[in-house]
């Protein structure tokens, strides 16, 4: 199979992954907010890592630290800016009581209500999604397959939250259960295999692209972790949770990334 077709198909697991967020919807099953937060602090470690040994530390090596570190501040301010644009993940996650289910008050709000909010929820996860595709597209057309493998099990691994963040307004405004899938499972796959593949055509019309790129793809994933997936985990009463998750999830990704580096 040649580069860019495993790309296509590696892009399009990691991004297909976000639909296993929408099974405990499905099921009726109410999280609550100990497992959700862990979750998210799990997902947050294993991002933070990444952007460490899967992007920033690669990119060095093929690059100059003035190069990553440029794109560690596009990408992070550019998050921002685009959280300026869409409502802050964290806010809508607080309404949710439980995570898992709607509350008393969800329960009298209109549906339109409730599909505008998982509109922005969705707008805000292809947001975060982009820069990861991004990525990986680069990755395998500069020949650092290793990385993209490791960026694909990362991304993959943090999609599943994501998923779910999109599913529960979804499935809470009446949609059909078949839709929910579909919708969710789009949310994540779409943008990331879009952005893969405007990563790979970059570096066909611009050598030495990766280095800015992969510093890119780290700051904005930085910017998530600190400004969506940190605030959201802490704000219910289990930051121990979360904190104790994030370090598993930092440990998993150097494992991961040890292994496969072998």
């Amino acid at each position: 199979m040649d580069p860019f077709a495993t790309m296509l198909l590696v892009t399009s697991v990691a991004g297909l992954a976000t639909g296993l967020g929408a099974v405990p919807t499905l099921l009726g099953t109410r999280v609550s907010h100990r497992v959700y937060d862990a979750a998210l602090g799990l997902a947050a470690g294993i991002m933070v890592a990444a952007s460490v040994f899967g992007l920033i530390i690669p990119g060095l090596d093929q690059g100059t630290i003035w190069q990553v570190s440029a794109g560690v501040f596009v990408g992070g301010f550019g998050l921002l800016v685009g959280n300026r644009l869409i409502p802050h993940l964290h806010v809508e996650y607080a309404r949710w009581k439980g995570h898992g289910g709607a509350d008393d008050e969800d329960d009298h709000r209109p549906i339109d209500d409730r599909l505008r909010r998982a509109v922005l929820v969705g707008g805000a996860i292809t947001l975060h999604n982009a820069p990861e595709g991004l990525a990986m597209g680069i990755a395998f057309a500069s020949g650092l397959e290793e990385v993209a493998y490791v960026l694909a099990i990362v991304i993959g691994l943090q999609n599943v939250p994501d998923g779910f963040a999109f599913a529960v307004p979804v499935h809470q405004a009446g949609v059909s259960t078949r839709k929910v899938v579909a919708y969710t499972t789009l949310s994540g796959a779409v943008p990331q295999v879009l952005a893969s593949t405007v990563g790979y055509g970059l570096v066909a019309v611009a050598e030495g692209v990766f280095p800015v790129a992969a510093g890119f793809a780290a700051g904005a994933m930085l910017g998530v972790v600190f400004r969506e997936m940190i605030p959201s985990s802490h704000g219910h009463g289990y930051a121990d949770a979360a904190t104790a998750a994030f370090l598993v999830g930092f440990v998993l990704l150097v494992v991961v990334d040890a292994v496969v580096a072998v």
